[in-house]
């Protein structure tokens, strides 16, 4: 639509004569005739003043579509937005996997530096029973305990079980008490 057909258009709709209007603006009124027909356009300050006896925008005045122009650069922006959100996400997402595994990986170092820590040490019981000598040796690590290697007479083991147990000084413990219980002897030898 031209600027004219507005002009007219804007003029009924708000019933206001083209004398009226040529007041409010400051022009004659066979200006306005000569606008609403096509013949003559008005400059810009007159274009001002018609957009604010009409109450509308120059953009409308003259039909400056630009509604699509800006659905389409809001469309734009909302789905560029929606790419950085998904990204975002994503990146999130990863960074909290990688958080858990790491915080895992921490978890069994620690729990291997808790079980494994300390230096390998080797220790032999042997102790004395009805005058038969009977041994068993352990290898493990001295902070904890832990038993890497147990083995010796299968005596000791079947009746205490030592090499079932993961703490070799509880094992050792254990050997001591059951021959001391039956009036034997023992010595520990460190290697």
């Amino acid at each position: 639509m031209e600027i004219g057909s507005k002009i007219l258009e804007l003029r009924k709709k708000n019933n206001i004569t083209q004398e009226e209007l040529a007041e409010n603006v400051g022009v004659s009124r066979q200006t306005i005739s000569k606008w609403e027909l096509g013949e003559t356009s008005p400059d810009l300050e007159e274009a001002k003043k018609l957009s604010k006896i009409f109450n509308v925008s120059l953009d409308e005045l003259v039909d400056n579509d630009i509604k699509e122009l800006l659905t389409e650069k809001v469309s734009n922006t909302e789905k560029l937005a929606g790419l950085i959100l998904k990204i975002i996400k994503i990146f999130s997402i990863g960074a909290l996997v990688l958080f858990i595994v790491l915080i895992a990986l921490w978890g069994v170092l620690m729990y291997k530096r808790k079980n494994e820590s300390g230096r390998i040490i080797e220790k032999t019981i042997i102790c004395t029973l009805h005058d038969e000598e009977y041994s068993m040796g352990f290898r493990f690590y001295e902070e904890t305990g832990n038993i890497i290697e147990a083995g010796g007479d299968g005596y000791f083991d079947n009746i205490t079980g030592a090499s079932k147990s993961n703490d070799a000084y509880e094992a050792l413990d254990k050997i001591d008490a059951y021959v001391k219980d039956r009036g034997g002897t023992c010595k520990v030898e460190e290697k």
